[in-house]
Order: C-alpha cells, then structure tokens, then sequence
C-alpha cells in the first residue's frame, strides 16, 4: 500500500508570514496538531516547513514567550521531511523513524503538497493487516478440525 492511499488529504495550510497565534487558531478551528507551512510561487502549495503543536509547546509556552509575539517563521521546523505519495507506508515509517518525527507532508511527482501522513495513519493500516493474520489464523484452525471430524 502506498502513502498517497493512507494520507489525509485534508492538510490545513498557511504561509509562514503568519502569526503564531493565528496557527494556534487554526489548529483549534480544525482539530488538528499540525500545519504545514507552503510557498506557492508556481501555484501549488510547496511544504517548506512544519509547525506542530509540540514546537508550541516546547518552544513558546515552556520559555513563557508570548504567542503574540512570534510569528509561524519563527517556530516552524523548517528541516522538512517530506514523503511522496507513491512511497510505500514500510518506506515512510522508516523515513519518519529515521528523522524522528511523527507526521510529514506528502508530495507528488513535481513536489506540490497532496496530503499529510502520520504515525497514527501508518498505524492503523499495521491493525487491519494484524487482524487480517489473526483472522486468516483462526479460519486455517476451523478447517483443520472440521477435516478432522470426517
């Protein structure tokens, strides 16, 4: 299964001229943890960084900075990993793994934002296919002892 069959395709966006508080907002707004900060000089979105709920955290609210203050530039991982929709999920964990994060943007061929990925994405698909074992395990059991019985 590739990246482009697991993501969500519903990325909230913004430009990192933004201030800090508006990202907070939006991130209250849709329920999310993470925006992906785009340029769009060809016009589509290109991720050039990331600000996720943790770098809030960890980087404005445990120094007591104020929101207002900063802007989404300021905050952002701009260290960006990005994965293309036509990875596999085994390829992008181990791209996430590697880099220690727990979401990235997924790009197409010519490197425009088409959705974004997370561990908790690659997760479920990892579920469904261990309950798919399971299941298989347990059917292969039932036959067995219904060939015993004749």
């Amino acid at each position: 299964m590739n990246v482009g069959e697991i993501c969500s395709r519903e990325v909230i966006v913004m430009d990192s001229g933004e201030s800090l508080h508006q990202a907070v907002g939006l991130m209250r707004e849709n329920h999310v943890g993470d925006v992906v900060i785009t340029a769009s000089g060809t016009g589509k979105p290109v991720p050039v960084g990331i600000l996720t709920d943790r770098d809030i955290l960890i980087e404005v609210v445990a120094k007591d900075v104020p929101l207002d203050s900063l802007g989404v530039a300021d905050v952002m991982s701009s260290d960006l990993l990005t994965v293309t929709e036509t990875q596999t999920e085994a390829e992008a964990l181990a791209a996430m793994r590697h880099k220690g994060v727990r979401r990235a943007p997924v790009v197409d061929a010519g490197g425009a934002l088409v959705g974004i990925v997370s561990v908790d994405d690659v997760i479920e698909v990892l579920s469904e296919q261990l309950g798919n074992i399971a299941a298989l395990i347990g059917r292969e059991q039932q036959q067995e002892r219904e060939r015993r019985v004749v």
